[in-house]
């Protein structure tokens, strides 16, 4: 998500920024952003690019960022990161590294 670690992404794989890809009146982006919950970051409408979030708590967040996964084990991977000490910019004060990340496609 963030290749110099410098806190404003990078490419995405598309070589740039792509559109949003939300339906506001889905039933998907009704209600909170669920814990376990995997969305593009992004500064505004279609500037998404290499970074991604992870919710650790259900949490209403305005429909603005693209839902693309879902933590379905590791979520207290998830946690633990979320309770890592930061600095005043919210960057970790020591490295936090996935090392190992699997993604599988949902079964219809």
């Amino acid at each position: 998500g963030d290749p110099l670690g410098e806190g404003y992404g990078g490419e995405s794989a598309w070589g740039g920024r792509f559109d949003d890809e939300i339906d506001r009146m889905s039933d998907l982006y009704a209600g909170v952003y669920e814990r376990g919950t995997v969305a593009m970051a992004n500064a505004g409408p279609n500037t998404n690019g290499s970074q991604f979030f992870i919710m650790h708590i259900d949490y209403p967040l305005p429909p603005s960022y693209t839902k693309f996964g879902k933590v379905v084990e590791g979520q207290d991977v998830v946690n633990a990161i979320a309770e890592v000490a930061t600095n005043e910019r919210d960057k970790p004060l020591e490295p936090v590294v996935m090392n190992r990340v699997y993604i599988e496609e949902a079964a219809n």
